[in-house]
């Protein structure tokens, strides 16, 4: 046993595969990942977060414990803890949807009533600080609302409701893919995509498939998502004068197909779909929201930022982090996506040695979402990190960030 004081998770799994006379090449066909996406881990370049690869790293390293490799100074909660309202919505994706809100008491909701209900919850979901309790709250009940909204609307009304329930599904994946439960999140999403398919509308269809794409990478399918995104660019391919929001879920799927390839060891092929991206974001003009996609201008930049991060050219992510100004809260772009930015380009801080830079994020990300860094495993890594070369200045305020996302100090 070895004292992990000091040492990342990354570094422990090197340490043990040293140990075991094991190459990266052959830990990562293992447990079906890539050799360079094992040295990624290693280097602290990519997290990990899932404690299903942690155990199976672990038996392939002989190691009878996780903890070997997680360290005594991290409590577990940080490869996902079970939020509270976790099981109702589990509950709720595992009925089947002809079951989902029969008996419910009064009139079901109008297609507009409904389609005004899931854009309350977005809402808070999107501009909330504490945001994933009142959330998690609505989710089971709102989806019941849905299914028996559809069952009751006929005519024009319908397709209101058919889009009010894709992206309320979509609202579902995205919560729960924040919490860790990714087999819930991926049936969400492929419920809301088999939906958006059945209504031949092609924005509604690009939409729903960013929405797969994102499930399917962060789950380390990333040869599926790769291909998903660009069948359904090549399908979903406007015509000359498209909608807004046809352009923002196309442009979208360029961004899904930017972080599936460079995770899939296809750099140029991330690039070459960056560029495509960036000339869908100067066709709008602006930022925009619609269907949730946060696409524009601002996001390719970001998503910049994230693919030269991800090479592990920290400094040329840095110096492209300079061009991006982060909007306000409130504003079109969702506090998720302004919040994962910001741990972005503070794990870029973190590894290019910069802690008074990386500290500086933290605080950042702390004051405009608080909630959220408790659920961060790249924010409790760089917690953890910092908390090993303390500066005096510093101290004081890095315990109380390590008390606030669960690093034991």
């Amino acid at each position: 046993m070895i004292d992990h004081t000091g040492m990342t998770t990354g570094e422990r799994i090197a340490y043990y595969r040293t140990k075991a006379g094991r190459t990266q090449a052959a830990v990562a066909g293992l447990v079906d990942r890539s050799e360079d996406w094992l040295s990624k881990v290693e280097r602290g370049v990519l997290p990990l977060d899932s404690l299903s690869m942690l155990i199976r790293i672990a038996r392939e390293l002989g190691l009878n414990n996780v903890g070997d490799l997680v360290g005594p100074s991290l409590n577990l909660s940080l490869v996902g803890p079970e939020h509270p309202a976790v099981p109702g919505i589990r509950r709720a994706l595992n009925a089947p949807p002809s079951l989902l809100g029969v008996g419910l008491p009064g009139d079901p909701l109008t297609a507009q009533q409904l389609a005004e209900r899931v854009a309350e919850a977005w809402g808070i979901y999107e501009t909330q600080v504490e945001r994933y309790e009142p959330v998690g709250e609505m989710l089971p009940g709102l989806l019941a609302e849905a299914y028996t909204t559809l069952r009751a609307t006929r005519g024009g009304e319908e397709l209101t409701a058919v889009h009010a329930l894709v992206s309320l599904l979509h609202l579902h994946q995205v919560f729960l893919r924040r919490l860790g439960e990714r087999k819930l999140s991926l049936r969400a999403a492929d419920r809301a995509m088999q939906i958006a398919d059945e209504t031949g509308d092609l924005a509604l269809t690009a939409a729903a498939a960013w929405n797969v794409c994102g499930i399917l990478t962060s789950s380390g399918e990333v040869a599926d998502s790769l291909e998903l995104a660009r069948s359904t660019i090549a399908h979903c391919r406007p015509g000359d004068d498209p909608s807004p929001e046809h352009l923002s879920a196309y442009g979208a799927l360029h961004l899904a197909a930017v972080i599936a390839a460079v995770r899939d060891n296809k750099a140029p092929t991330a690039w070459d779909m960056l560029r495509s991206a960036d000339v869908v974001a100067e066709r709008i003009g602006v930022d925009r929201n619609d269907f949730h996609t946060s696409f524009g201008p601002t996001n390719v930049r970001m998503h910049g930022v994230h693919l030269a991060a991800e090479e592990g050219d920290v400094s040329e992510a840095l110096r492209l982090a300079d061009d991006v100004e982060v909007p306000e809260p409130g504003g079109v772009l969702p506090l998720e996506r302004t919040t994962r930015y910001r741990v972005e380009v503070m794990h870029a801080h973190r590894l290019s040695g910069d802690d008074f830079g990386a500290l500086w994020m933290l605080r950042q990300i702390i004051e405009t979402s608080p909630e959220e860094a408790r659920y961060s495993s790249l924010v409790k890594g760089a917690v953890q990190n910092l908390l090993q070369r303390p500066r005096p200045d510093t101290r004081a305020e890095l315990h109380r960030i390590a008390q606030h996302v669960g690093v034991w100090a």
